[in-house]
């Protein structure tokens, strides 16, 4: 669903550096406008946001309704379900036990799990941990699993859902998330410490570190200050489609507040979860995780110029981002009870915010004649990971629509010299290649990752 871009005319002082960082309320003034301005756009029906700089705690804040129905006001202390931030505190805690010598990351994972299909012994601990193990990821079966979604499953269930499918690529060649892979990392835990994933979880970080609303987030057991989550439809929200919370399990079952998290951080980036050693491995892409700038359950990247360690998360009516900028020991998490909502716009503004940086603004959007229009339309051959698909540029009225088979078509929107965004997600870049009167090839820029196709 497209979300509408509101242009915010908040920018520091061109004579802050970045040795003068700006003050904790001015900081402060710009997250409660950035706030405001994602629910009016209907971001989410709430946002929790915590910015910890430093020994500073700037936001530590949320704004809308964590419950529609019960008209109940989201807190700082409000509990959201993290999604695949998750996967941190899981390959956290293998590196614990690499460090405790009772694991080795090129142990492979038949070597602490047995009785699992063929293909997949081989797959070392290192491979499960940056997604490069090739093994079929059972939240990219489509229907087979959506039909399954309200189904309490167990671990072994989970991996028997992509059992018999072929491995996607020979183990370490190809980078690609995976789900599964993160299932048998939490079985390890469970075969190696001899109790649950959950148990561990609590015994090995909320408990030393105090992170008292974090947890594996089971539907049954009572949760204080659990939020609900939702979709957009129309001009208004409906509850989000129930997943057993049993599924996400190692991949993506925690559920915490933005307070924890900005705790978890801290912890986590100044060396007190895992040794120097443990943590530069999982900080650093390596071997075919490189292009994808993807460590162990953590990516890396950088912001205006400055290192950032980051991972977001999604689960069916949440979303979450969170990251850490070492430079300034910068810890921002970005909470929302939407599904479909589009946070790392926000959460970047607000980082930027945090280094005394101008804000981001939205391109300006250039009319476009019907000559003009009419030279990129085609159907253009795009080169994706799983193949080749028809992407196809049509024109509508007075703009033009891009559609990727099997997709719903999504107005593009001109920005001069042969390039276009979407209106969905602010990080997509259309880029065409013109040769006379017509376009020959696009590139297609989502996230970061590159994709060609040349027209057909």
């Amino acid at each position: 669903m497209s979300r509408r871009l509101l242009a915010l005319s908040l920018v520091f002082p061109a004579a802050l550096s970045a040795q003068s960082l700006p003050p904790v309320a001015t900081v402060a003034r710009v997250a409660d406008s950035l706030a405001q301005a994602f629910l009016a756009g209907r971001g989410a029906p709430s946002v929790a946001i915590g910015v910890v700089r430093g020994a500073d705690t700037i936001v530590m804040k949320a704004w809308g309704m964590a419950d529609l129905e019960q008209d109940v006001a989201a807190t700082p202390k409000s509990v959201y379900r993290i999604g695949s931030v998750t996967k941190q505190f899981t390959a956290a805690a293998v590196m614990q036990l690499v460090e405790q010598g009772k694991v080795r990351l090129d142990d492979s994972i038949s070597a602490h799990v047995p009785s699992l299909p063929a293909a997949w012994r081989r797959v070392t601990v290192r491979q499960l941990l940056n997604h490069t193990s090739g093994i079929p990821s059972y939240t990219s079966l489509g229907p087979p699993w959506a039909r399954r979604w309200g189904e309490e499953m167990t671990p072994d269930t989970l991996v028997a859902l992509t059992a018999a499918a072929p491995m996607r690529f020979p183990s370490g060649t190809k980078w690609e998330y995976d789900n599964t892979g993160y299932v048998l990392l939490g079985m390890l835990i469970e075969k190696v410490t001899g109790h649950s994933w959950g148990t561990d979880l609590e015994e090995r970080f909320t408990k030393p570190l105090g992170l008292s609303d974090t947890r594996n987030c089971l539907a049954t057991p009572l949760v204080p200050r659990r939020v609900r989550g939702y979709e957009p439809q129309g001009n208004g929200w409906v509850n989000a489609t129930y997943l057993a919370m049993s599924q996400p399990y190692a991949a993506g079952a925690i559920c915490s507040t933005v307070g924890d998290i900005a705790t978890w951080n801290r912890a986590l980036h100044t060396g007190k979860v895992v040794s120097p050693s443990s943590y530069a491995l999982m900080t650093t892409p390596t071997g075919a995780a490189v292009e994808a700038k993807y460590g162990f359950g953590l990516g890396r990247d950088t912001v205006a110029g400055r290192p950032m360690i980051s991972h977001g998360g999604g689960i069916h009516g949440f979303i979450t981002d969170n990251v850490w900028v070492p430079s300034e020991q910068l810890s921002v998490t970005v909470l929302t009870n939407s599904g479909s909502a589009r946070i790392d716009v926000l959460r970047r503004q607000l980082t930027l915010a945090a280094l005394g940086l101008p804000l981001d603004q939205p391109p300006k959007i250039v009319p476009l004649s019907a000559a003009d229009r009419a030279r990129y339309v085609g159907v253009y051959a795009l080169a994706l990971p799983d193949g080749t698909k028809d992407f196809t540029i049509a024109e509508q009225g007075d703009h033009l629509t891009a559609q990727l088979a099997g997709q719903d078509a999504s107005p593009m929107l001109h920005y001069g010299k042969h390039t276009f965004g979407a209106p969905f997600d602010p990080t997509v870049r259309i880029i065409f290649t013109v040769e006379g009167a017509q376009a020959t090839k696009l590139v297609l820029i989502q996230r970061g990752r590159r994709f060609e196709g040349l027209r057909k």
